[in-house]
């Protein structure tokens, strides 16, 4: 049987995923570059795991994009959308999950998922930043900390701030208040990821939580904010060091589908 190799790429509000699958099952190359849709972030990233998987463009039989640019992607052979991806890329990292939580640079999304990894209902909140990896970037701005140290420095909180107002520019006051007024950097951290936890876990109350329950999206590689979330719901929720691509992940999977139904 001659090896068959499919792409899935997802191009969203800030960060550009690619996939490449042999055989609709093993992951062969991936890549992360930090910029999304409108940029040259699409041909960088298939460039990228097309190198780490050692393939050529031509070798790939099938692709196919999502995310909020899927649109531009002009070499994709069909665009799908992100929902149904990463409800297909979460359910191959994590085969029994029911509940997804995807929280990415510009919206939060909950996700119903039937026992056959089908997507059967969802909320969506995208009209504020609040609650996304964009009110991270914000914050940690305003901090003058990477934002892959918020976990770690979080973590170290005794007594995590409260932070209640749900505008990003309000809660930006918020901080900036704190800050003068002297609090421990980690408490303004362990309050701001507790802020976050808030806003999704009021999406994911609205919908109905069954565990299990699992996370992907860039928010999801932050322990602070899962930690705060496993509280805030009162289960247990997995994270894979694959959450970021799971869209992507999905795409190629699907993309394979399609190849095997030609």
């Amino acid at each position: 049987m001659t090896d068959k190799y499919t792409m899935g790429v997802d191009i969203g509000s800030t960060a550009s995923k690619c996939i490449i699958l042999k055989n609709g099952r093993d992951i062969v190359g991936s890549s992360v570059i930090s910029v999304g849709t409108g940029t040259s972030g699409s041909e960088r990233v298939i460039v990228e795991a097309l190198k780490r998987a050692n393939k050529k463009i031509e070798e790939i039989s099938k692709t196919i994009a999502t995310g909020y640019g899927r649109n531009t992607l002009k070499s994709a052979d069909k665009e799908m959308s992100e929902l149904s991806c990463h409800s297909k890329g979460a359910r191959f990292l994590f085969p029994d999950v029911q509940t997804l939580i995807d929280i990415g640079g510009q919206d939060a999304k909950v996700l119903k998922i039937s026992s056959k990894g089908r997507l059967m209902n969802f909320v969506m909140n995208d009209k504020c930043a609040a609650g996304t990896g964009r009110f991270l970037d914000v914050m940690s701005n305003v901090l003058e900390i990477d934002i892959s140290k918020l976990a770690e420095t979080g973590a170290e909180s005794k007594e995590p701030v409260s932070i209640s107002s749900t505008c990003t520019v309000f809660a930006e006051s918020e901080v900036i208040s704190h800050l003068s007024r002297g609090e421990a950097i980690c408490d303004i951290i362990a309050g701001i990821h507790n802020s976050v936890s808030s806003r999704v876990a009021g999406l994911a109350k609205r919908l109905g939580v069954i565990s299990p329950v699992a996370m992907t999206g860039g928010v999801a590689q932050n322990l602070g904010v899962v930690k705060a979330l496993e509280k805030e719901l009162n289960v247990s929720i997995e994270t894979s060091p694959l959450t970021q691509v799971a869209g992507a992940l999905g795409a190629a999977l699907y993309a394979y589908d399609l190849l095997e139904k030609e």
